[in-house]
């Protein structure tokens, strides 16, 4: 099985890494600072670029999509787990604010989710 799309994310991963750690060392923290979140805005911008170009393949749209699918669960699991460990150790504060964070996303699930759907647009006119 051919999986394509491979060496977009993997590029897009690495600089995102790299941007991450460059942060980090310019506040003097010893850590990665949103690496993976430049990574995605990086990968945003070359399949965009791409697109644009005509450069962007189906077969490597599909392959980014099948890696989506598996990436993005594992990291947000992963982040679940580190965030709770770090909130516990931050005391009553960190985890009010968490509580509080998780119960406005609840309730703003179903505002986002009809955002761009032509139904919704038809409904609030």
């Amino acid at each position: 099985m051919k999986i394509y799309g491979v060496a977009i994310l993997s590029f897009s991963f690495l600089l995102g890494k790299f941007t991450g750690s460059l942060l980090g060392n310019l506040l003097n923290i010893d850590a990665d600072l949103g690496g993976v979140g430049f990574s995605m805005v990086y990968l945003i911008f070359l399949t965009t670029f791409l697109k644009k170009r005509n450069l962007f393949k189906k077969e490597t749209k599909r392959g980014i999509v099948f890696w989506g699918s598996m990436y993005i669960p594992i990291v947000i699991a992963m982040s679940a787990t580190q965030n709770v460990k770090a909130a516990w150790d931050g005391g009553f504060i960190a985890l009010l604010v968490g509580f509080f964070v998780v119960f406005i996303g609840y309730f703003l699930v179903p505002v986002i989710s009809k955002i761009g759907n032509k139904k919704s647009s038809n409904f609030i006119k």
